[in-house]
Order: structure tokens, then C-alpha cells, then sequence
């Protein structure tokens, strides 16, 4: 009995132990799979919002650029544009009909006039004839009815300042900025004209330093390109309002949008600011440039993350390979330390942990546990005449036999001890085990043709286990059904009753 409770309790612990490893391994795995996803997603994070940051940033730095450029170009044509409002508010003054030319020419033009990319003011009347020269007092003749910005004035009396498309006037590539003159009483007066040349964007567009791909485009505010860098004079006075881009600028005052490019078809950040203004900066930039930082280091981030999970992986699957070979090593030595290595069968050792186990399975379950307990008859004198050799060849015969009956995996055919086997069959009653057990004493019987084999005595017993038996009962039991067995002749089976006291012969 103790040695049954001592072989279970080790059982137990060999068990727990086990149970112990496979969780630590399964924990393992997670744990690597919940690093790798952890530090991949906290990986993601970071990069995702170091990218909203450099498109933070690089926004933000084209809209500086934008303003900075919209604030220059505004002042220089306010400026410019003053100078044109002073010869409008004078040039329809009576006091100034009999000054003299040189104090009229000081009264009309101050000196921003002169300014370096400005071209000169000229007066033209209602007939388009060209009346006052700021840069002469005697004008040669010239006539521009026919101009553009003359007949917009002439038929638009409220049209303000004008800007026109980029082309040559007075021997300059230039636009030309013009304003109304118009009477007191209404009329239409004239207009009074200026330009100013291209050379004033190169030159404040050269000063900045830009990428080779970064776009700079001023537009009129009816979308007419009049100046863009990289410079390509096939742009210059074309209308963009085919661009989704441009179509957003001219109704949003202020914004952002991302599209492709006319010039090359690239995809790009636009920005503009103040779109209300006669003239419109946009800033392109592609998001190429943009991300090019952001790239890099994700790319650096992405190879460290990727090596670290290698290694993280590579170890955790040696490890769970080493965890394998260690479960088949374990499982190997557990085989062969619970397997009898004469018989192949189970040995002692292994039938009192299973005894144990089932037993409580059974009295959890209210089934009935069957035990044989078989014995080789003359086995001794057998074996002392014939030798131990012979004696094992019959053994394994009868164990050939024991193994050919008991085929559920839940049957437990063991090496009791010397030529005496036992065999626990989970769940049969008592009419169950006994044909069983005449089937392995019949089929022991059959090689007795050799004369030299012998026979088994086998002894049953069977009962459902409840709190006041102990797996050592049913032992006994079945040990005193084959004493009787034994006592009855031999080569016989014989069950054990239910009140585990009388056998009785099957």
C-alpha cells in the first residue's frame, strides 16, 4: 500500500513537472510573439508620427516660404500701385492744367516710380493716346486702344488695379500694372500704366535655396502663371485652372493640397497664402523630398527592427526545439523507465502510478475498474529445468499474448513481478474482464502444442470504486481469485465475487 501511494505521489511529481516545462515553453513563445508585436507596433508609432512630424514640419516651412514671398511681391506692387492711385487722384486736378511739364511730371511721379524693376508710369487719355511719360517730359507718340488693359478699363469702370500677362513692353519682358482714370463726373478719363519686369522674380527667387524638385509659381489671382522656378517660359502666361490645385486656390484664401504637378506629373505638396491678393504665391514641394529624412531613418529603424526579430524568432524556435527534444527525451526515458524490457509490456512501476490514477478517474465516474492478476503455472520448475533462457522465451510469448487482448489505449497489461502479469482494464464490469481474461488464458493455452510452453492461471476482480475501498482491495481481490485459480488446478480463470471474500470458478 505504501509503496502504491509512494509510486503515485512520484507520479504526481513527475507529471507537475512536466506540466511546469510545457507551460514555460508556451509562455516563451508568447512572450517572443508579444515582444515582437509590441516593439513592432511601438516601432510603427514612433515612425508614424516622426513622418506627421516632417510633414509637419516641411508644411510649415513652405508656408513661412509662401507668406515671406506673398508679403514681398504685395508690398513691391502696393508700392507701385500708390504711385499709380497719386496720378489718378492729380491728373484730373483743374489747378494742374497750367503748370509747366517738368513741375507736372514732379506732381504725377514720385520717385518709387524710378525703382529698380519697374518700368516707367505712362498717361494715355480716352483715345489710348499716350499724354505724360514719367521718365520724359516730351513723350514720343503712341497710341494703345488696342491694348489688352486699356479696353478692360475703358468698358469696366469699377476693374481697379489690373495686372497684365507677362510680355514685352517697352522693350522689356515685363507685366503691365494699370489703373483708371476716371473723371469727375464719371467719364472714363484714360489710363495710367506701368509695368513691372520679370527680373524683379528672378532675381528674389534666385536668393532661395531649393531643392531640385521644389516648385515656386506665382499666379495671377485668375490663375495665369507669371512667374515659376524652375523657370520655362512655355509656363509663363498659361492658365491653370485646369489643376484641381489651382481651382482650390482661387476659392480657399488660404490652404493646402496635395497634386500632381504640371510640369512633370509628380506628385507634390502645395501650399499658398492669401489668395485674395492680386498675385499668388504657391510653393510645391514633392513628397519625395519631404519623407527623404523620414525615409532614411526608417529604413535604419526598420533593418534594426527586423535584425532584432530575427534573433528574437531565431532564439525562440531553438529554444522550442530544444524544448521538443527535451519532451521526446523525456517521454523516451519515461518509456523505458516504466516498460518492462524483457516483455515490452509496462512495468511495476508504471502499473502502480496508472492503478492510482484510474482508480480515482473510476470513483469520480461511478465506473467499474477490472483487474487480472496472471500467473505462468510451473513455471519455476520450468525455468530450473530448462534454464532462464527458455524460461524468457515463454514469457515473452505469454506477454505477446497479455499485449493481444488488452488493445484500448486506456488497458494496462504490466510485469507484476517474475512470471506474474497483471492486466487493469478502465470500465469493464466483471463479465467483461472475465471473457477477457479467458481469452488471453485460451490463447496462452494454444502454444502449448510446443511441449516445452506453459499455461496461466488468471484471477479477476471488478468493482466501482467508492470511499471506503483503496486501489490495494482490488489487488487483493484479484491476487486471492488466482490463489484460487492456482488451488482449482491451474490453467483456469476464476473471478472474484462481489463481496471480494468467495471466488468462483468461470
Amino acid at each position: 500500500m505504501r509503496a502504491i501511494n509512494f509510486s503515485a505521489m512520484n507520479f504526481r511529481r513527475s507529471n507537475d513537472q512536466m506540466k511546469r516545462w510545457r507551460i514555460s515553453a508556451k509562455l516563451l513563445i508568447w512572450c517572443s510573439l508579444a515582444a515582437i508585436a509590441g516593439f513592432s507596433a511601438i516601432c510603427g508609432s514612433v515612425m508614424l508620427d516622426m513622418r506627421r512630424g516632417e510633414q509637419a514640419l516641411a508644411q510649415q516651412t513652405m508656408e513661412n516660404l509662401a507668406a515671406t514671398l506673398d508679403s514681398d511681391i504685395s508690398r513691391n506692387i502696393e508700392l507701385y500701385d500708390l504711385s499709380l492711385r497719386n496720378v489718378v487722384s492729380h491728373i484730373t486736378e483743374p489747378e494742374l492744367a497750367g503748370v509747366s511739364k517738368r513741375v507736372l511730371n514732379l506732381v504725377l511721379f514720385d520717385n518709387a516710380a524710378t525703382a529698380k524693376h519697374f518700368g516707367t508710369i505712362q498717361v494715355f487719355d480716352a483715345d489710348g493716346r499716350l499724354k505724360h511719360d514719367s521718365s520724359t517730359l516730351d513723350p514720343k507718340p503712341e497710341n494703345r486702344a488696342n491694348e489688352e488693359f486699356f479696353k478692360a478699363h475703358r468698358d469696366n469702370p469699377n476693374a481697379g488695379l489690373l495686372i497684365g500677362l507677362p510680355g514685352m513692353h517697352q522693350g522689356v519682358y515685363s507685366m503691365v500694372l494699370s489703373r483708371r482714370i476716371t473723371g469727375k463726373d464719371g467719364s472714363f478719363q484714360g489710363v495710367v500704366a506701368g509695368s513691372l519686369h520679370l527680373s524683379y522674380f528672378h532675381d528674389l527667387l534666385r536668393r532661395l535655396t531649393l531643392l531640385p524638385d521644389d516648385i515656386i509659381t506665382i499666379f495671377r489671382n485668375d490663375g495665369v502663371v507669371i512667374m515659376r522656378t524652375p523657370f520655362d517660359l512655355e509656363f509663363i502666361g498659361k492658365d491653370l485652372t485646369y489643376k484641381a490645385s489651382v481651382r482650390k486656390m482661387l476659392v480657399e484664401r488660404s490652404g493646402a493640397v496635395s497634386d500632381a504637378s504640371a510640369f512633370d506629373g509628380s506628385e507634390r505638396l502645395f501650399i499658398w497664402r492669401d489668395s485674395s491678393r492680386p498675385v499668388v504665391v504657391m510653393v510645391g514641394k514633392s513628397w519625395t523630398d519631404i519623407f527623404a529624412l523620414w525615409r532614411r531613418q526608417a529604413f535604419r529603424v526598420g533593418g534594426i527592427m527586423l535584425a532584432l526579430i530575427v534573433l528574437v524568432a531565431g532564439a525562440t524556435l531553438m529554444l522550442a526545439r530544444e524544448i521538443r527534444r527535451r519532451e521526446r527525451a523525456e517521454r523516451k526515458l519515461e518509456e523505458l523507465a516504466t516498460t518492462d524490457a524483457l516483455t515490452g509490456l509496462r512495468n511495476r512501476r508504471k502499473f502502480d502510478q496508472t492503478i492510482t490514477q484510474q482508480w480515482q478517474h473510476a470513483q469520480q465516474r461511478q465506473q467499474p475498474l477490472a483487474l487480472l492478476m496472471i500467473d505462468a503455472d510451473h513455471f519455476k520448475t520450468f525455468n530450473d529445468m530448462f534454464g532462464h533462457q527458455a524460461g524468457d522465451d515463454v514469457l515473452v510469448r505469454i506477454a505477446n499474448c497479455i499485449a493481444g487482448a488488452a488493445k484500448r489505449s486506456d488497458d494496462c497489461a504490466a510485469r507484476y513481478g517474475g512470471e506474474e502479469f497483471a492486466v487493469l482494464l478502465p470500465g469493464q464490469p466483471m463479465e467483461a474482464a472475465l471473457a477477457i481474461g479467458e481469452s488471453i488464458r485460451t490463447s496462452v493455452e494454444m502454444l502449448s502444442a510446443d511441449r516445452w510452453t506453459t499455461t496461466v492461471s488468471v484471477g479477476i476482480a471488478s468493482l466501482v470504486p467508492d470511499a471506503s475501498w483503496q486501489p490495494a482491495d482490488l489487488i487483493e481481490a484479484a491476487d486471492k481469485a488466482l490463489y484460487a485459480a492456482k488451488s482449482r488446478g491451474r490453467n483456469c480463470s476464476v473471478a472474484a465475487p462481489d463481496d471480494k471474500r468467495l471466488p468462483r470458478v468461470a
